[in-house]
C-alpha cells in the first residue's frame, strides 16, 4: 500500500501545487490591484465566509465524514444498498444546503458584523462588505457538491480530478480581476461575482469524471421502502461531519477569529494576515492537503478490513513525511519571508509598510506549519475510525488556547500576535492528538524516531545557513526590479533545496526510500 499511497500523494500534490501556482498569480493581482487598503479588507472579509466553508467541506470536515462511510458502503454493502445511501445523501445534503445559503444571503448583515466588527464602525465599509457577502454565499452550495464529488472519486482511488478543481476558481478570480473589475465600480463586488461564478464551474466540472465511475445518482430527499440501510448511512455521516468541521478546521477557526479581531485593528490588517497565511498555505497545501487527501481512504480501508497494524503502519508513514516536509519549510519561510513577500506582493497599490508587516506576520504564521501539518496527519487516525468525539474535543481546547493568546498578545504585537497565538494553538492540537493516539494504541512509535527527528533539523538548519548566508540586504529586494528579485529569490529555494537533500542523504536518510518503512501490505 505504501507505493499506492505515494502514488495517490503525488497526483493530489502535483495538482495542489499548479492550484497554489495559479493562487499565488491570483493573490499577486489582488496585491497590486487591491493593495492593503480598505477595499482589499472588504473583499477578504466577504471571501473568508464561503472560502472558509470550502477549507471546511473541500480539504477537510466533509470528506473525513463521508469517505469512511462511503468506503465501508462500498465493500460490504450491495450496489442497490450503496445507490440508495448516495441518493438519500446527496438529497437531504442538498437540502441543507439550499437552507444555509439562504439564511447566510439573508443574515450576511448579522455574519459581516460578527466576524469583522470593526466594520461597524463604518457605515461605507460595512454596507459593502454585506452586499458583497450576499453574493458570495451562495459558493457553499456549489462547493459542498464538489466536495462530496471529490470524495466519492477519491474512494475510487482517482485523485487527480478532484485536487485540479481549485484550480478553477484561481482562473475565475483572475478572469474577475483582469476583465469585471474594471467595468465595476466597486472592485469587492466584482470579485464576489467571480467566486459564485467559480462554484458553478467547479461543480460542472467534477460530472464527466463522476460518469466514468458510474457515480451521477439522482437525488431524493423523501424515505422510501427498503432504504433503511441508505438512511442509515446518510444519517451517520451528517452526524460526523458536524463534529468534524471543528475537528480538522482549527486552523481555518483560527484564521476567521483573527479576522474578527483584526478589523478593530489598523486598516491593513486583515489584508496583511491574509498574504500572510496564502504565503503560509502554499507549502501546507500542496504537502499537507496531499498527504491527508491521499491517507484517508487507505488508513479507513485498512480500519473496514479489521488490519489495525497496517493501520498503525500508515499512520507512522504519514507522520515521517509530515516532518519531512515541513520543518524545513519553516525554516525557508522564517528566512525569506522579507525575500517572498518583496518579490510577490510590493507591486501597484502595495506599499512597503504592508510589506513589513505582511513579513512580520508570516514569521509568526509559520511557527505553526509543522504542528498544522501533523494536524491534517493525526486527524485522519480518528476520522477513518469514524471517530470524532475526541478531535473535536481537542480542537474546542485549541480554539479555546488561541483566543487566550489572541487576547493577550494582541494588545503588544497587533496583528502579529494573532498570527502567533494560532501557532502556539496548532503546537497545543497536535500534542493532544498525539497523546491520546500513543495512549490508545492506534499509532505505535517504531525505533529510531528521535534520530530521525534530530537529522531532520540539523539538516534543515544546514539548509537555512547556506540561504541567509546569500540572502544580501533587505532594502535590496525594495529597489530592484521584479525580475532580478525573481530570480534571486528563485536560486535561494533551488539552494536550499538541494543543501537540504545532500545534507540528508549525508545524515543517512534516504526520503526515496521513506514508503517502504516496514512495507504495507495491499
Amino acid at each position: 500500500m505504501s507505493s499506492i499511497l505515494l502514488k495517490s500523494m503525488s497526483a493530489v500534490g502535483s495538482m495542489t501545487l499548479l492550484s497554489r501556482i495559479s493562487g499565488l498569480i491570483r493573490d499577486i493581482l489582488f496585491a497590486s490591484v487591491l493593495g492593503d487598503k480598505a477595499a482589499a479588507d472588504i473583499f477578504i472579509v466577504a471571501f473568508r465566509i464561503p472560502n472558509f466553508f470550502r477549507r471546511l467541506f473541500g480539504e477537510g470536515a466533509f470528506s473525513a465524514a463521508f469517505v469512511p462511510v462511503f468506503t465501508e458502503y462500498r465493500l460490504n454493502k450491495t450496489g442497490s444498498e450503496n445507490e440508495r445511501f448516495l441518493q438519500l445523501m446527496i438529497g437531504r445534503f442538498g437540502l441543507i444546503l439550499i437552507l444555509v445559503s439562504l439564511a447566510g444571503v439573508v443574515f450576511a448583515p448579522a455574519l459581516v458584523a460578527i466576524l469583522a466588527t470593526g466594520f461597524t464602525q463604518q457605515p461605507e465599509k460595512f454596507t459593502l462588505a454585506v452586499q458583497a457577502t450576499r453574493i458570495t454565499f451562495p459558493y457553499i452550495f456549489f462547493i459542498s457538491f464538489v466536495a462530496m464529488s471529490a470524495g466519492m472519486l477519491n474512494s475510487c482511488n482517482r485523485f487527480a480530478a478532484p485536487a485540479a478543481t481549485p484550480i478553477l476558481l484561481n482562473i475565475c478570480l483572475i478572469l474577475a480581476t483582469l476583465y469585471l473589475v474594471p467595468l465595476v465600480d466597486d472592485s469587492p463586488v466584482a470579485l464576489s461575482i467571480g467566486v459564485l461564478v467559480a462554484g458553478v464551474v467547479q461543480l460542472v466540472f467534477q460530472i464527466p469524471f463522476l460518469r466514468k465511475e458510474k457515480l451521477t445518482i439522482r437525488p431524493r430527499v423523501i424515505k422510501r421502502q427498503g432504504d433503511e440501510a441508505g438512511i442509515e448511512g446518510a444519517r451517520r455521516v451528517l452526524a460526523l461531519t458536524v463534529p468534524a468541521l471543528l475537528g480538522v478546521s482549527v486552523a481555518q477557526i483560527n484564521i476567521l477569529i483573527n479576522t474578527v479581531l483584526a478589523s478593530f485593528l489598523v486598516t491593513g490588517s486583515v489584508s496583511w494576515l491574509y498574504y500572510s497565511d496564502r504565503l503560509m498555505e502554499f507549502p501546507l497545501g500542496v504537502f499537507g492537503l496531499a498527504l491527508s487527501t491521499a491517507i484517508l481512504p487507505h488508513l479507513s480501508r485498512k480500519y473496514t478490513e479489521n488490519s489495525l497494524g497496517d493501520f498503525s503502519r500508515t499512520l507512522e508513514w504519514g507522520t515521517r513525511w509530515a516532518l519531512l516536509i515541513s520543518i524545513p519549510s519553516t525554516v525557508g519561510l522564517i528566512i525569506l519571508a522579507q525575500p517572498m513577500v518583496s518579490t510577490i506582493f510590493y507591486h501597484g497599490s502595495f506599499t512597503e509598510n504592508g510589506v513589513n508587516m505582511t513579513v512580520m506576520s508570516l514569521i509568526a504564521f509559520s511557527l505553526g506549519l509543522t504542528p498544522i501539518v501533523m494536524v491534517k496527519v493525526l486527524s485522519a487516525g480518528f476520522f477513518a475510525r469514524q471517530n470524532t468525539r475526541t478531535p473535536v474535543r481537542i480542537a474546542m481546547i485549541a480554539v479555546a488556547i488561541n483566543i487566550v493568546f489572541s487576547l493577550i498578545l494582541i494588545l503588544p504585537y497587533k496583528h502579529v500576535g494573532l498570527a502567533l497565538a494560532t501557532s502556539i494553538s496548532a503546537f497545543s492540537n497536535v500534542l493532544m492528538l498525539l497523546v491520546v493516539l500513543l495512549r490508545q494504541r492506534i499509532f505505535i512509535v517504531e525505533p529510531g524516531w528521535i534520530g530521525f527527528v534530530v537529522r531532520i533539523i540539523i539538516a534543515a538548519t544546514a539548509m537555512g545557513l547556506s540561504i541567509w548566508w546569500l540572502i544580501g540586504d533587505e532594502s535590496w529586494w525594495l529597489e530592484v526590479s521584479v525580475w532580478e528579485k525573481t530570480l534571486r529569490l528563485g536560486f535561494l529555494t533551488g539552494l536550499g533545496g538541494i543543501t537540504y537533500m545532500v545534507a540528508l542523504l549525508l545524515l543517512g536518510i534516504n526520503p526515496g526510500l521513506l514508503w517502504k518503512i516496514k512495507e504495507i501490505n495491499e
